[in-house]
């Protein structure tokens, strides 16, 4: 039996926090109020000027199990997320070998329920092995519960497959996540074309890299009746493109926005600092403004981190070499709080909404709410307190972030899933 007193609640439906006692008895939600009664045997936790909320979920991670789990594992990953108050996940398929069959699936989601503390779901290719060719093993796969198709990490190459495979899925109730790149106009794929790849001298990725594709997948799900869901857009003109198709309403289209699209630009990559590497690449303040514009409009509908851990030794490599990403999971809710909801560019009824409720509706999974009778799925998040993102904070087996030894504001102080308290500091 737990006590959390003085908690202030957020939710998705109000930019007001509200304080009340919460009482939480055998896993569920069993009272909120002013001063209530503390009942006898129970534990007593002072929230006093804490933020109670659900418990974030993340709709792109890259857990790289099976085949790279020197990067992460299945185990390491969901730690990260627990660390940053994330309570489920749903992994990409681009491992070796890719996820494309009943066979993989059911190996990588029995390895989850054995070796995480919490929900971890995964998506499916849309191709075999991803290579844009023929179709995946798509019946098999939904036969297990996969509902996201993506070949992630590449764009699915023949718009006429993936037509096909839109035109089949979809009778199923999948949708299709879009990873949006045009290989021939992306170059190295190391970073924004622009003033910093010119004063860096190194071939830049244009935005109609990723704009083309955009247009075309959503194009694509319109002709086939589709749910196509842009992943981790990064320019101005796609987030325009998107709220453009989004207003026609004819077609199904979601979108997720990365948060270091919304805080960092090209301009952090400094002397080749790697940890500012990512694909899509950072565009420029210009296009960071824009992507923040959309998801307070709502032209975003989730926040995903992307989470992509890679070895030291590759992140050490030159800039054009070292592979693309960044982690996520440990530093998402903190550095969401520091650089957005503490400066009031929004509230946490966005966090809410766009990083917890959202994308599990996006998965069709229920949405978890600070309500009497409801499962206690949530996170006491401390305002005052601050975080330092030490190598030995992070739970996630890479640390290759910009948030390396910074400290921002903000703490998760506790994260609670059920009758289970995962994590308290």
């Amino acid at each position: 039996m737990l006590f959390l007193q003085n908690a202030r609640i957020a939710s998705e439906n109000s930019p007001v926090l509200l304080e009340s006692d919460v009482l939480i008895v055998e896993g569920i939600i069993q009272d909120i109020g002013s001063n209530l009664a503390i009942p006898k045997g129970a534990r007593v936790i002072d929230a006093r000027g804490r933020v109670l909320m659900p418990a974030m979920f993340d709709a792109h991670v890259h857990f790289r199990a099976p085949g790279f789990e020197n990067k992460e594992t299945i185990t390491t990953g969901s730690e990260a997320a627990i660390n940053g108050g994330i309570t489920g996940v749903v992994m990409m398929p681009n491992t070796r070998p890719a996820l494309d069959s009943a066979t993989s699936v059911a190996t990588v989601l029995d390895n989850a329920k054995r070796k995480a503390r919490i929900p971890v779901y995964t998506s499916g290719c849309v191709t075999k092995d991803r290579q844009g060719k023929e179709l995946a093993e798509i019946e098999g796969m939904r036969t297990l519960g996969v509902k996201m198709l993506t070949d992630d990490g590449d764009t699915t190459s023949d718009p006429a497959v993936l037509l096909r495979a839109m035109q089949y899925a979809t009778e199923f109730g999948m949708f299709f996540a879009s990873h949006c790149e045009v290989p021939e106009l992306a170059g190295p794929r190391a970073l924004n074309e622009g003033v910093m790849s010119y004063r860096l001298g190194i071939k830049g990725s244009p935005t109609c890299a990723e704009e083309i594709i955009i247009d075309r997948d959503i194009r694509l799900a319109r002709a086939a009746g589709a749910h196509v869901h842009i992943q981790h857009v990064s320019s101005k003109l796609g987030m325009e493109t998107i709220r453009w198709w989004k207003s026609r309403g004819d077609v199904k289209v979601t979108a997720e926005v990365a948060p270091h699209h919304l805080m960092f630009t090209d301009e952090h990559i400094g002397d080749y600092d790697t940890n500012y590497k990512m694909n899509p690449p950072l565009r420029t303040q210009a296009d960071c403004d824009a992507l923040l514009e959309g998801l307070i409009e709502g032209v975003f509908d989730l926040i995903a981190t992307d989470h992509a851990p890679h070895t030291p030794f590759e992140k050490a490599q030159d800039f054009v070499t070292a592979p693309n990403g960044i982690t996520g999971l440990d530093t998402a809710l903190v550095s969401l709080y520091h650089h957005f909801v503490e400066p009031g560019k929004f509230g946490w009824d966005l966090v809410v909404k766009r990083y917890s409720a959202e994308p599990r509706r996006l998965m069709g999974l229920p949405v978890p709410t600070i309500e009497v009778g409801q499962q206690a799925e949530c996170v006491l998040f401390d305002t005052e307190a601050e975080t330092t993102f030490t190598r030995e904070f992070m739970k996630s087996k890479s640390q290759n972030t910009p948030f390396i030894d910074q400290t921002l504001k903000g703490r998760v102080d506790l994260v609670i899933l059920g009758p289970e308290i995962l994590l308290e500091r």
